[in-house]
């Protein structure tokens, strides 16, 4: 992408997007036994925050960093009226992804998302998610509340620059549904066994979709936390009836240990290869 100076900016705006999609896939730290154990500690629960760093390559041009990914989870009480013991919990849900590097040189534009999620932790549901998406000076935030009481989505977005009118739509949905942040914990709950594959039902940007993931294979993998096994799977993410509406694949790796951390990444696109590999875990201390 970075090599060609022709190169449309839509393509680097789709390039982007998968990107975040990598990181609404890689937000789990280790695997929720099930729904039934959602209502006890959360394995997120002790804010972690995961950093990741994208590189390009394309034929002689080799790790080029492009991006940069950070997420956290955290669980909080919401205050209520009746006793403090009573109210409910909420899982807080945090994602950014940030160009940087060769893509601001050689394209001469910024991209930004940035993406917050609500959810209700038993039964591990959707209730709001709130987005920033900034390309280079255009700015449009949006915003999707779930009623799962009429089993309906209500999709808002505004031009940040004022520059077109509000939109809305409304989409029904079956449960289980998720949203782009709430999906990856849902998935968490699937069992990660090489040959199987199963399909998730996903809510983003006004729309319902269906993708199916795969479990194609085990391998031992160099990471920052030392040599792990990890199995790759392959989520359908790509294609007229997908989330990024282009050709292209997307793999990822999760460790076969007790945390089941995403470790790794690679999106092959028309324009070239990302790696994307985890460079950093933290936590904040709980107060």
């Amino acid at each position: 992408m970075f090599v060609m100076i022709h190169l449309r900016k839509k393509h680097l705006f789709v390039a982007a997007r998968a990107f975040f999609a990598l990181l609404l896939l890689a937000a789990a730290y280790r695997v929720v036994a099930g729904q039934s154990a959602v209502s006890k500690a959360l394995p997120f629960s002790q804010g972690e925050q995961l950093v990741y760093q994208a590189e390009f390559k394309r034929a002689l041009l080799r790790g080029v960093d492009v991006a940069e990914f950070r997420f956290s989870a955290t669980t909080e009480r919401v205050h209520s009226r009746g006793a403090s013991g009573d109210d409910p919990i909420v899982v807080r849900l945090v994602g950014d992804v940030v160009t940087k590097g060769l893509f601001l040189k050689l394209v001469g534009f910024h991209f930004h998302e940035h993406v917050e999620s609500v959810v209700d932790p038993s039964p591990f549901t959707a209730l709001r998610t709130n987005k920033l998406e900034e390309q280079g000076k255009r700015a449009w935030t949006s915003e999707a509340v779930f009623d799962h009481q009429a089993r309906k989505v209500t999709w808002t977005v505004r031009d940040s620059n004022q520059t077109q009118a509000v939109q809305t739509s409304s989409v029904e949905f079956s449960e289980p549904i998720q949203d782009v942040l709430p999906v990856i914990y849902f998935l968490r709950t699937v069992p990660l066994e090489v040959g199987k594959s199963f399909d998730i039902p996903l809510s983003d940007s006004g729309g319902v979709f269906r993708f199916s993931v795969a479990v194609l294979e085990r391998k031992q993998i160099n990471t920052v936390l030392g040599r792990l096994s990890a199995v790759r799977v392959e989520p359908s993410l790509f294609g007229e009836n997908g989330l990024v509406r282009k050709r292209g694949t997307l793999s990822i790796w999760i460790t076969e240990d007790s945390r089941h951390l995403p470790i790794k990444a690679q999106l092959k696109v028309d324009i070239g290869t990302f790696d994307i590999k985890l460079k950093r875990v933290s936590y904040r201390e709980a107060h």
